[in-house]
């Protein structure tokens, strides 16, 4: 990350997933990078998206860490308990649609509500979160998959929102909603073949893309290859 200062601190959330782990792995291994702390469910301390209270344990926790040039929010799920994206109207269930939106929408917005003062001030940084291609409202036009769509599209509304605020006393600040490409990994295994990505590929994609990215303002949607997203 040539972007940031040299001797950055970068934190990983969702680091137990394919994608954070890769995350995590490229990070350690770049000389400009003076710490990653990875955390998940089954980190020391972990957080459950779901559990409000678990974020505010985590973010006493971090208290003392930081501050950080680097976040990388890679939690999210499209299997719910099992259960499949939804294909049409008629398989739609209050319960799965309000678990998409704690675990893809609301969740994430309380981890940035929570971590955002242990980002560092007065020079570049970065907040990234994983997001979906799906959650484009522009770009749905296979339908389907309505709460996984939903709670990306909630999401990124959330980023945006948050990014205006946060250029105002972080003015040097990028935030990015990230589409990671299909990535071989536990939650895109039912759904992909053998083309998909290794998650070290698509993370180190992400990573030179977010070095590239100029403070806007406002949030990014953009994919590995650096191409911007409609909204």
């Amino acid at each position: 990350m040539q972007s940031l200062r040299a001797g950055y601190s970068a934190l990983v959330l969702g680091a137990s997933g394919a994608i954070g782990q890769a995350f995590v792995t490229l990070l350690q291994s770049d000389p400009r990078c003076a710490s990653v702390i990875g955390l998940s469910r089954q980190s020391d301390p972990g957080f459950d998206l779901r559990d409000p209270a678990s974020l505010e344990r985590l973010a006493l926790t971090l208290a003392e860490r930081g501050p950080f040039q680097l976040v990388i929010d890679a939690t999210g799920a499209l299997l719910l308990d099992g259960r499949p994206p939804e294909k049409r109207l008629d398989e739609l269930d209050a319960g799965a649609l309000q678990d998409a939106m704690s675990i893809n929408a609301i969740g994430p917005a309380l981890l940035l509500q929570r971590l955002l003062p242990r980002l560092a001030t007065g020079e570049r940084v970065i907040w990234a979160k994983l997001s979906a291609r799906v959650g484009s409202i522009e770009d749905n036009r296979k339908g389907g998959w309505y709460g996984y769509r939903a709670s990306k599209a909630a999401l990124n509304m959330l980023l945006q929102t948050a990014a205006i605020e946060i250029a105002r006393r972080r003015p040097l600040a990028v935030v990015a909603a990230l589409q990671p490409g299909t990535v071989r990994s536990g939650l895109s295994r039912p759904f992909v073949g053998e083309q998909a990505m290794d998650p070290l590929d698509s993370a180190a994609r992400l990573l030179r893309v977010l070095d590239g990215l100029e403070p806007t303002g406002r949030a990014q949607f953009v994919d590995h290859a650096g191409q911007i997203i409609p909204w």
